[in-house]
């Protein structure tokens, strides 16, 4: 994806003193498009279950220890299909790489990604893209993006950026088999009936580009059950074990793109409220958070767990692997979500 000089985001990003995001994003055709790599063949022999991820690769900062974790982790294998959210392509906090392409390579998978974020705060960033991928080793037939209602300004944060949420759909031969799948990443600045407006539309546009076909949607859909602005809602949740249950064990009652997934006829993995966000807290610790889900229709789920991306967790490291003298305290600020899906009409051959 062409990027633009830092003296044209800036332009760019100005205009959003008295404009609005949506306008400044359609004088940037890259936020419109899906960048599609088909590097690798299909796999022989073809088999009917998709080892699926989601994981929100904390801008790929990590990179070389999350493809040793990719490679070796045992409890996400098989690993045919990746739902990954925040990958940076040109931004000096993650060494200016196109994180998604090298982890593609090295993965030996197909990729399409979405621009989600131009970053403006550092004039030093080759591109400062910011977005959501899809890996997969299947052939990608098609991609393209969905631009979701705007819930916040991230012009006025400061992270200060141009655009916005998305999602990264794609259509997926199967050995054949046509199968619909999506990235996914919701707003954290705001409340459930936000989130749940930027999923229907997902939803929507699932139903129209993927009619008939299973479809295995994912990604981290920010299922805070409060408002991520909202300071005193999270101390007060952080203070009380009562309040932390419905962020672990009743998220679907506070969160409503939840129950709008259910209705359109998807099943919600994992199944197990274990957490999947270590949110910090001003004074030291974490919020224990449930914000990364998969949403199968049309698939038969056979198993699915959450897999810690902490360092401790780490013992199937290689020995001078990357990810074994990696000396920080965890991967992503994430847990990874991994579930195997079986698709109907794609038996083994």
């Amino acid at each position: 994806m062409d990027g633009l000089s830092n003296a044209e985001r800036q332009r760019l990003g100005a205009l959003l003193d008295h404009d609005t995001q949506a306008h400044v994003m359609e004088m940037i055709p890259q936020f419109s498009q899906a960048e599609v790599y088909n590097m690798v063949p299909a796999p022989q022999p073809v088999s009917d279950a998709l080892g699926t991820l989601v994981f929100n690769m904390e801008r790929g900062v990590h990179l070389a220890e999350l493809g040793d974790f990719l490679e070796t982790c045992p409890a996400v294998r098989p690993l045919d299909l990746i739902l990954a959210n925040e990958l940076d392509d040109g931004c000096v906090r993650s060494g200016g790489r196109n994180t998604t392409l090298e982890l593609a390579r090295r993965l030996g998978m197909n990729t399409a990604f979405g621009l989600e974020f131009i970053e403006l705060v550092n004039g030093e960033d080759p591109k400062g893209f910011h977005g959501n991928a899809v890996f997969s080793r299947w052939p990608i037939r098609w991609a393209g993006v969905v631009r979701l209602p705007e819930q916040y300004n991230w012009y006025v944060d400061r992270q200060r950026r141009i655009g916005g949420r998305l999602a990264v759909l794609a259509e997926l031969d199967v050995g054949g088999v046509p199968v619909g799948v999506g990235t996914i990443h919701l707003e954290n600045r705001t409340h459930g009936p936000g989130r749940q407006a930027q999923l229907e539309t997902v939803l929507a546009a699932a139903e129209r580009w993927f009619p008939r076909m299973p479809v295995i949607l994912g990604g981290d859909l920010n299922t805070n059950t409060f408002d991520g602005r909202d300071k005193d809602s999270i101390q007060t949740v952080a203070g009380d074990p009562v309040l932390q249950r419905r962020c672990l064990e009743d998220v679907a009652a506070w969160e409503g793109c939840l129950t709008a997934a259910e209705a359109a006829g998807y099943r919600l993995l994992p199944e197990e409220p274990l957490p999947t966000r270590r949110k910090p807290l001003p004074g030291g610790g974490h919020l224990d958070l449930r914000l990364d889900w998969l949403l199968v229709r049309g698939v038969r789920p056979e198993e699915s767990r959450t897999v810690s991306t902490r360092r401790a967790d780490c013992g199937f490291a290689l020995a001078g692997s990357a990810l074994a003298v990696f000396a920080g305290e965890e991967l992503s600020d994430h847990n990874a979500v991994w579930a195997s899906c079986r698709i109907p009409g794609g038996e083994s051959q």
